[in-house]
């Protein structure tokens, strides 16, 4: 066993020292960011311009997804069911993403309930546009309640390089 291990020490060593010896300049040239050293001491960093662009782009995505870069003020939420069967609330969920996709559809549970709110409305007249649309899918109502809802701040948009060219 102990003559096994030596062997396979013996290999690995062979094995990184080899490697060592490598060039790794067809490394280099498949990255989009490394470092040349220079005659003079010097180091030069070289970027792809395209990672700034990107990095700017997954900021503007975390602001719009994040908790807290959405404000929350008064307005109204539809309750489209109160049961005690998680089952049926999964269902009503889904129907309201399927049948109306530009509503947010919210699953709560407070035990023994759980309930299903849908939308963001600032405006009481436009939840009774939604509600009157929702009743037609649920038939033992559709309610208006006042809640705290999602309001989506505004971001800037920025083009994307590759439409500049």
């Amino acid at each position: 066993m102990v003559n096994y291990l030596c062997q396979m020490r013996h290999f690995f060593l062979i094995v990184f020292i080899g490697l060592g010896s490598l060039s790794m300049e067809p490394l280099m040239a498949q990255d989009s960011l490394f470092i040349k050293p220079l005659e003079n001491g010097k180091v030069r960093v070289q970027k792809d311009p395209r990672l700034d662009w990107l990095i700017t782009k997954q900021i503007q995505v975390n602001e719009e997804t994040s908790r807290q870069s959405r404000r929350q003020d008064k307005g109204f939420r539809l309750l489209v069911i109160s049961t005690t069967l998680r089952e049926e609330a999964l269902a009503a969920k889904t129907k309201v993403y399927t049948y109306f996709p530009e509503l947010k559809a919210y699953l709560f549970h407070q035990s023994p309930y759980y309930r299903v709110k849908a939308g963001n409305f600032k405006d009481r007249k436009e939840a009774e546009a939604y509600q009157r649309r929702l009743e037609l899918l649920f038939p033992k109502g559709v309610f208006i309640i006042n809640d705290i809802i999602e309001v989506k701040l505004r971001g800037s948009a920025e083009e994307d390089p590759a439409s500049q060219n």
